[in-house]
């Protein structure tokens, strides 16, 4: 039972320290829209989503006005889009884009492969019209799945996608590459995830579901203001209180669109999800706890307690939490890890050492744009070696942004900010992406 009292102690959150529900994402499954029919099929996906998600976005407005409990973005996640195409896919990424847009929805996530232990026809030719249809949609989000800790690193997929952020970005670089931001590779993708732009309905959900994501990274930052000197201790156990009071208002707002919608409740993702905002930063929790800049001496154990502790203090205030759940560190969405870059005291390799104990990966960063696909795609195997090795969910949301070099800045508005340039290491690469194949999964994989 949540108890009204407890919101009322979040309207201070609300109201000073930025606090929010990132998103309210309606998952539904397509998996019967499929059919050998490409316009039939792409008919089914249209109807079944403007039908199911109806009321997403007014349910989504009626709880902030009731609760006063900001809602920032309405989303829906389908079923990856190679396991219904029977044929050309661009008809029903046509189709998903129009819906998002009849339902009004901020996104929708679903466009994707996963390609883990290999590829299947449907597979190859999604992966094959994603630049086109990223430069052409304005809604859809893209994801693929490259490797896992059971299957291993499918490194012809790592090829081919370090060729496709190359000519998405091309093929937008009138937005600085936008396209790309609207794509994401992941090691251990996760089914219930309801940020974008990785997004997807896995096969193992239900017909249809409701998951939150919250954020509260100036909530944290602000009760650590609090205990300015004291020990780890002290500040794990002041995160952990503080993600707890956060997740709640999670719950509460999950479970009442799940009832107002009559579709299941599925996960709250604590994730600690920044914005360009100031008092909106990860990277100013890091700071608060002694660190001059993110990616300072120290920054990775930061980030680890900061994982740790919010998991452990969220866990508790939900029945249900999954997603990602733990903290974020997107380049362009964070205003502290904006300055950082542009200080000199953040760099990818810094970045990817992060990656081993934060939620997720390199995100939202912009590189030159003349890096080479054969070099993106060796940031994609690192990364997703991290993921494997670790057991662990990783991914790489790379920009390489057509005529700008390192130092440059790059735009992209709204949530997802702005940035600078960063440097790539520019020794080379290719033979060894040449190989493709698979990298094995790792001994502890074997695990029944």
């Amino acid at each position: 039972m949540i108890e009204t009292g407890e919101i009322l102690q979040t309207m201070r959150m609300i109201q000073e320290e930025n606090f929010d529900i990132r998103t309210i994402t309606l998952g539904i499954n397509l998996l019967d829209c499929s059919d050998e029919n490409l316009q039939r099929c792409a008919e089914r996906v249209y109807d079944k989503i403007c039908r199911t998600a109806a009321n997403l976005v007014h349910t989504g407005q009626e709880i902030e006005i009731e609760f006063g409990i900001p809602i920032v973005n309405k989303r829906i996640s389908v079923t990856p889009v190679s396991m219904i195409a029977q044929g050309d896919p661009v008809p029903i990424a046509r189709a998903l884009d129009r819906a998002a847009k009849e339902v009004g929805v901020n996104f929708l996530g679903g466009y994707s492969a996963l390609m883990h232990k290999g590829a299947t026809k449907a597979d190859e030719r999604l992966l094959a019209s994603i630049p086109e249809v990223l430069s052409e949609t304005q809604f859809l989000c893209s994801s693929v799945n490259v490797a896992s800790t059971r299957a291993g690193i499918n490194m012809n997929a790592v090829r081919e996608m370090g060729q496709i952020i190359k000519k998405t970005a091309e093929l937008t670089a009138d937005s600085d590459g936008l396209g790309c931001a609207k794509l994401v590779v992941f090691a251990n993708a996760v089914e219930d995830n309801p940020f974008m732009a990785g997004a997807f309905c896995g096969a193992g959900e239900p017909e249809c579901a409701i998951n939150v994501g919250v954020s509260g990274p100036g909530v944290v930052k602000v009760a650590l203001e609090s205990v300015r000197g004291e020990p780890f201790d002290v500040v794990a156990e002041t995160i952990k209180r503080t993600a707890f009071k956060i997740t709640r208002v999670g719950q509460l707002v999950a479970k009442e669109a799940s009832k107002r919608m009559n579709i299941p409740f599925g996960i709250v993702d604590l994730s600690l999800a920044p914005t360009p905002a100031r008092g909106d930063s990860v990277a100013h929790i890091l700071t608060e706890m002694g660190l001059e800049y993110a990616g300072a001496p120290g920054t990775t154990a930061a980030l680890a307690l900061l994982n740790d502790a919010v998991k452990k203090g969220g866990i508790m205030a939900s029945n249900h939490v999954g997603g990602l759940s733990g903290a974020f560190i997107p380049v362009s969405e964070d205003i502290g890890m904006i300055e950082a870059a542009a200080a000199g005291a953040l760099s990818l390799e810094k970045l990817e050492a992060m990656t081993c104990v934060c939620s997720v990966g390199l995100d939202m960063i912009a590189v030159p744009g003349d890096t080479s696909a054969e070099t993106i795609s060796g940031i994609i195997a690192d990364e997703a070696a991290i993921g494997m090795i670790n057991n662990k969910t990783t991914a790489v949301r790379i920009i390489p942004t057509v005529g700008k070099k390192a130092g440059d800045t790059v735009e992209f508005g709204g949530l997802l900010g702005h940035a600078p340039v960063m440097p790539v290491n520019e020794f080379g690469n290719k033979e060894f992406i040449a190989r493709g194949g698979r990298i094995p999964a790792p001994i502890h994989s074997m695990r029944n």
